[in-house]
């Protein structure tokens, strides 16, 4: 496809020549007398190169580009190169214009050579430029996918120690997205709680299967070394330098907002939000998954449990957002299957 050079400029010999040139050398070349008509003609058009005068009455080449620029970041549109055309030598002016984004200047009056050069150059060095930005994406989404499809393998692994508890980190990491997503959290920071609750439990990996399984009441023994798992997490994650963050939510999922939670004692604001999140999340799943010892509680029972739990167990805003999403849940389908 012929890319598309748009040419501003209020002198018509500029604007004749400039096209001449341009054409010759294989660009589809729009010719405007004014800065005016530029910002009518970019809401219809697509340009890949903007040839801009400095001077021009009514509107000058820095206040078409103030407010091209701006009319590009309120439409999310890409911005436009730029070259500005100027009769002058002047730093201030190059100055201006390099801080307004423009990429480079062309003196008038213009060589034709240096023009054809100046545009090809420019618009040869962005596509390399675009070319190598998708390339990136591209792997880093792969990257991306292939890590969480390690990450889910885990995840199961970890599921499938308690005979009781299948599908619970996949659960909770869904549960805490959705609370994090509720509370405003970005796209991107709700995905990383996502990872953080999926391997919430990776601890468990260090505990006995005999505890972890046993179908009654633990004994203190038995329950201390259920509590050594936040930590025996937390030192997994830890060596993962490239996420650091994924240890929050296995280090201090277990911490309670009164203080009185463990492996720590942390309390309120000393507890990562993160780990907060995770905790509500996973003592919903908790309460409403089938145990060796009862099924699934009745979701009055949970929605009970929420509001006595806030502010002792539970972060209260978090809290809030479970009993929103609980009163959602009209035919109770939020649980294990």
């Amino acid at each position: 496809m012929q890319e598309h050079v748009v040419v501003v400029d209020d002198d018509v010999i500029i604007l004749k020549n400039a096209n001449a040139v341009l054409v010759e050398a294989g660009f589809k070349v729009t010719c405007l007398k004014s800065g005016r008509l530029l910002l009518d003609y970019v809401t219809q058009n697509t340009i890949d190169m903007l040839l801009l005068d400095i001077k021009m009455p009514e509107l000058d080449g820095f206040e078409t580009l103030r407010q091209l620029r701006e009319w590009e970041r309120e439409n999310s549109r890409k911005e436009i190169p730029v070259i500005f055309f100027t009769a002058n030598n002047d730093c201030a002016s190059e100055t201006r214009g390099l801080s307004l984004g423009a990429m480079d200047f062309i003196r008038k009056p213009f060589v034709a050579e240096v023009l054809t050069l100046r545009v090809r150059h420019l618009l040869d060095l962005i596509r390399l430029q675009r070319d190598l930005h998708a390339e990136v994406e591209r792997k880093t989404k792969e990257i991306e996918g292939l890590s969480l499809h390690v990450v889910h393998t885990l995840a199961d692994a970890i599921d499938a120690k308690d005979a009781y508890t299948k599908g619970h980190s996949g659960r909770v990491a869904e549960y805490s997205r959705e609370i994090a997503k509720r509370f405003g959290y970005s796209e991107e920071k709700q995905d990383e709680i996502y990872m953080m609750g999926l391997l919430h439990d990776v601890g468990k990996i260090g505990v006995p299967d005999a505890v972890i399984n046993k179908p009654g009441r633990l004994t203190d023994e038995e329950f201390e070394k259920i509590k050594t798992h936040p930590g025996r997490g937390a030192k997994i994650l830890q060596n993962i330098e490239e996420m650091p963050q994924l240890a929050i939510g296995a280090h201090w999922h277990h911490e309670r907002y009164d203080g009185r939670g463990y492996p720590d004692g942390l309390s309120g604001e000393e507890i990562p939000e993160e780990a907060r999140i995770i905790a509500v999340a996973d003592a919903y799943d908790a309460m409403t998954s089938n145990r060796s010892y009862r099924g699934l509680i009745p979701q009055d029972v949970v929605k009970s449990e929420f509001e006595k739990g806030s502010g002792t167990q539970f972060d209260p805003r978090f809290a809030a957002i479970m009993l929103e999403i609980i009163a959602e849940d009209v035919d109770y389908k939020l649980h294990e299957q």
